[in-house]
């Protein structure tokens, strides 16, 4: 089982396996998901085989960065003192235009102006030298 690296009271992803390609790619500002590639049909989250073809065959592939809003939440309450700062803020579920779904913040749009597909597009949050994640904003 793995550890988070703790950062600032947050727990930070452990870069191994998937994860670490998924956020080596994050690092260099381009957003990309794993998808098969025998049936071309996107892993979300990337996984060792797909569930349409049951192919072990993977790929990266970029994404546009833009897509919609497809459901969100807005936390009250802090699940630890590191998130403070941060109350509330938009947590959020982000159809991309090529069909992938992603968990992620929402940021700069007040909250009372959020609407179910809201065209949004990705902008990258550098959280240490060595991880960076991938937030939305209003397009």
């Amino acid at each position: 089982m793995s550890t988070a690296v703790k950062h600032d009271d947050f727990q930070l992803p452990v870069m191994s396996g998937y994860a670490k390609e998924s956020y080596d790619l994050c690092k260099a500002h381009k957003l990309s998901f794993q998808r098969c590639a025998k049936c071309k049909t996107f892993r979300q989250p990337p996984r060792p085989l797909c569930n349409k073809c049951h192919s072990f065959e993977t790929e990266w592939a970029p994404v546009k960065g833009t897509g919609k809003l497809y459901a969100w939440t807005i936390p009250m309450n802090p699940i630890g003192k590191a998130w403070v700062s941060y109350m509330p803020y938009v947590a959020a579920i982000v159809e991309l235009d090529e069909g992938p779904r992603m968990a992620t913040w929402v940021t700069d749009v007040p909250h009372d102006q959020l609407k179910l597909n809201m065209p949004v597009k990705v902008w990258y949050d550098d959280l240490t030298s060595e991880v960076t994640v991938a937030k939305f904003k209003p397009a």
